[in-house]
Formats: C-alpha cells, structure tokens, sequence
C-alpha cells in the first residue's frame, strides 16, 4: 500500500491553514462546551479534547466499525482501507460505511488527513502509525490534528513490542473512551454491555483444545502472541493459544515451535492473497505440518481478519470459533 502525493511545507502549512475554520460544524463547540473539555487515558497518556472531534479520519476495518458501531459516521472525514478485509455489508452498522466516504485503499498518510481537513486521526501501532514512515501522533500534532491510539496497539515501555492489555479490555476501553470524546458514552456502555453478555453467555467446549493462529508466511508464519486479540477470542471461545506465553501481540515465530506444541486446531486469518483456500492448501501439504494434530485430523477454522484484530466484531467471533471447538472437542 503506497501513496505518491507529494507537497512542500509550504503546501501543507497552506492546507492546514485552509482547513482550521472548517474543523467544526458551526455552533458544535458551544453545542458540547458541557462536556469539553474532556481527558481520556490512552496507552498510558493523558488526551484532551477541548471539543466533540467532527472530522475524524480512521484506518483499517477494525477501527472504522468502532466509530460506526457507535453510531459516529457523522462526526467522519473518512476511513482508509484496502477493499480485501471481508464482507461489510452484512453488519448492524452497514449503513455506516454509506454515510461516510471511502479516502483511499492506500497507506493512511499525513497528506490524506490534510486533504480530509482532519481534526483526529484514529489509528493504531501496526494498524497505521509507523515512524519508519513518519505518520506518527507527534507528526500529526505538529499539523494540529490529534490522535487517538488503538488500545490493542498500545506499546510497552519504549520498545517494539504492542499490546499493554488483554484484547477485549481493549476493546472495552476504546468504545468508554470514544463514549467520552464523542459525548456519546450512554451508547458506548450499551454496547460493552451487550458485549460482555454476548461473551459470558458463550458455552465452553469439555476440554481447552491448542490452538493455533495461522495468519501468512510460508518460510515462518506470522501469529498471533497473548497481547493480540485473537488470545483472547480463542481463550473466550474454551482454546488455548499455543503462542499464548509470548509477550508480543502480531509477531513472527518458526515452524518449529508449532510442531513442537502441536495445536489441535489451526485458525486461518482470512485476508486479501492468498486467501483463506490457498493457506488452507499450503497447511495441509507444507511436509513439517504432517504430523500436526489438526493437520492430520483436519480441524483448520477460518476467521476473517476483522474478527482477529480489535472490532466489534469480536464477540461474533468467540461465539462462532467456540460452537466449532465444542464440535471438535465431542466430535
């Protein structure tokens, strides 16, 4: 995903200039001035809003159906998003997507935001900020646009390493604090409510079956560590993520240590290309797998990437991948 737009300094300080009279609809910031200004805690920082944010740009599938699940589309710029992340068009906030505007299946980039006159960007760590590519909070505070950080991307200390809390904390977290920069926060704790009891009234397989997340990568798979969602989904769901014990969320192991702990089922991630089909196939015939137990067995799940990265989409997911673990666990 690469975008080529080019502009000087000069330019962007001109486009920053042209679109701070045009961040709020008129008289939205005395319309909110109760509530605002208003701090939240994200990834360990203090935010504040000094107003209800009505250009918001996000990035990624997950993160946009935060803001629609929410009922925000309204207080949108847009969304960036390649078009290979699943169906959207058979979720509750479908209507959503056509009441907001698609900005570019590319790379979420400082000009994109400039040219949405953006008043926020939503994003995250490995979900759209990279300060290899300088699109970072700080970049984007120097334009006079705020941030707000995915929680599921949120870092540790000042390492690489992503995740400071269990997934669906996150996601619990993001909807209270979006609640509270949107003003919107008797929605936000309706729906954590009904996530919890979606997620509490999910019956549990007999035993906990290993499980393995297969998201790409044939020379070392890319998979899911205990700070990714997909940890808690399958632990939720009655699994055991057998790359649970590493303190990483999204990261790269070797097909050794899969062998080694032998995951009763694989759980494909299902995204773009190759699709879920052709991993299916590289699984199933990749030689050092033969012996895998839910290679041998056949037990490989698909999941669509929306399910496996923090959305709201989450509890759909315990929900679907535990009726299949109880299947697999009496069957």
């Amino acid at each position: 995903m690469r975008t080529k737009a080019v502009a000087t300094a000069a330019l962007l300080t001109l486009a920053l200039t042209a679109c701070g009279a045009e961040i709020a609809p008129a008289g939205d910031a005395a319309a909110g001035s109760a509530h605002y200004p208003v701090t939240v805690d994200n990834c360990g920082t203090e935010v504040t809003f000094e107003r209800k944010p009505a250009r918001t740009v996000t990035n990624d599938v997950g993160i946009t159906e935060l803001m629609l699940a929410l009922g925000l589309a309204d207080r949108m710029a847009g969304y960036v998003m390649p078009d290979d992340k699943g169906q959207v068009d058979k979720v509750a906030w479908k209507d959503g997507y056509r009441q907001t505007t698609w900005l570019s299946k590319q790379q979420i980039t400082k000009e994109i935001a400039l040219e949405a006159k953006a008043d926020l960007v939503f994003a995250g760590w490995h979900y759209g900020f990279d300060e290899a590519g300088g699109f970072t909070p700080q970049a984007l505070a120097g334009l006079g646009i705020d941030s707000y950080v995915l929680s599921e991307s949120c870092r540790s200390g000042k390492g690489p390493e992503r995740g400071v809390m269990s997934p669906l904390d996150a996601l619990y977290t993001d909807l209270a604090s979006l609640g509270e920069i949107f003003d919107v926060r008797d929605r936000a704790d309706k729906l954590i409510a009904e996530f919890r009891a979606q997620v509490a009234a999910v019956p549990q397989p007999e035993r906990r079956p290993r499980v393995f997340l297969y998201d790409s990568g044939e020379d070392k798979p890319y998979t899911a560590g205990k700070f990714a969602a997909p940890q808690e989904i399958i632990a939720k769901a009655g699994g055991e993520n057998v790359m649970g014990d590493l303190a990483d969320s999204w990261t790269t192991v070797g097909w050794e240590s899969v062998v080694q702990r032998d995951p009763e089922v694989i759980v494909i991630n299902n995204y773009g290309s190759p699709d879920a089909e052709a991993k299916r196939k590289f699984l199933t015939s990749f030689p050092p797998l033969a012996g895998v137990s839910a290679v041998r067995d056949g037990r490989i799940f698909v999941l669509d990437y929306v399910d496996l990265v923090e959305s709201p989409r989450n509890p759909a997911a315990i929900t679907a991948l535990a009726a299949y673990l109880r299947s697999v666990t009496t069957g």
